[in-house]
């Protein structure tokens, strides 16, 4: 019923143009996106065509014997045209399998593309892999995010770290400047976590140059030098802070409070969700507290980002 295709670098625009007028893509699945780090992962993205239409995609991945979407994004589950059925989506999971392994495949890892990115529901993918291929769930990782109708008041603390940034004339503003931000990124991460940011400072540069509307920058400066910021994602739905730092004396002066300020009541009101995105790790058993404490303060509440995994 379906013909599968391997996807090529032939096949981008079709693709990308797919994605665009998707109920569920956003801009991280256009392989300008995807493709940036395409050198650290073994590509099996595949196309699914039904009567001579592309009907889905699937952006995907090998690790040996096991078939990833994606292990390089945070989500990649099915990308669906608005005019998927239900009945269609269980054919094509089916026949994915048979697929999957006549290529030797054993294992499937499926990120989920959650809720909140959804432009029109779009959840035929669960409800035909529960069907057809009796998955278990792997990981499940809670972000905090805020319904931007529906909000909740910040914090006492959140409030009082506005006045402070404001008292010591901190100013916000959304900037190009990713190299005086990404000298605090990198201190940041490193002095609290141990780790680098996932994307090096030439990768987000690349990727803002190519997506200049989706991925913008915000700062805060204290006498011209930056001491803290955001870089957030815009997708149809959603803004997602990407990244969230500051220096020590960012820290001490409550810069991340007047940033949020300015992005949630002001330059991003109007957004239908805000995702701070998620404060798990090891596969969602280890909550970060303090992270989630800081993000629950400007009214975020929870949304699960899940993994399942099937044997084939």
């Amino acid at each position: 019923m379906f013909e599968i295709k391997r996807y090529s670098p032939e096949d981008a625009a079709q693709w990308n143009q797919f994605v665009a007028g998707s109920k569920n893509g956003t801009f991280l699945l256009d392989r300008r996106y995807m493709d940036y780090h395409s050198d650290r992962f073994v590509d099996c993205s595949l196309m699914f065509f039904l009567h001579g239409r592309l009907y889905a995609l699937l952006p995907a991945n090998l690790r040996g014997d096991e078939l990833w979407s994606h292990g390089g994004l945070t989500y990649g589950g099915l990308i669906m045209g608005t005019d998927i059925k239900a009945d269609d989506t269980l054919q094509l999971f089916t026949e994915l399998n048979k697929w999957l392994k006549a290529e030797g495949i054993k294992r499937v890892v499926y990120k989920a593309i959650p809720w909140i990115y959804q432009q029109i529901p779009a959840e035929e993918d669960l409800y035909a892999m529960w069907r057809t291929c009796r998955p278990k769930l792997l990981a499940r990782d809670i972000a905090s995010t805020i319904d931007m109708q529906r909000r909740i008041k910040w914090s006492r603390d959140r409030k009082y770290g506005i006045n402070r940034a404001r008292t010591y004339g901190i100013s916000i503003e959304r900037s190009t400047n990713f190299e005086g931000f990404w000298k605090v990124l990198d201190w940041n991460l490193m002095h609290t976590y141990g780790v680098e940011p996932v994307h090096t400072l030439e990768e987000m540069q690349l990727l803002h140059s190519r997506f200049p509307n989706n991925i913008v920058l915000y700062v805060a400066r204290l006498n011209g030098e930056v001491i803290g910021g955001t870089v957030i994602y815009l997708t149809p739905r959603v803004a997602h802070a990407q990244y969230i730092s500051a220096n020590a004396e960012g820290k001490h002066l409550r810069v991340i409070d007047a940033i949020y300020n300015k992005v949630l009541n002001e330059d991003l009101a109007d957004y239908p969700y805000f995702d701070f995105g998620k404060s798990t790790e090891e596969l969602g058993h280890v909550l970060n507290s303090t992270l989630i404490y800081q993000k629950e303060g400007f009214g975020g509440r929870g949304v699960c980002y899940d993994w399942y995994e099937w044997t084939l």
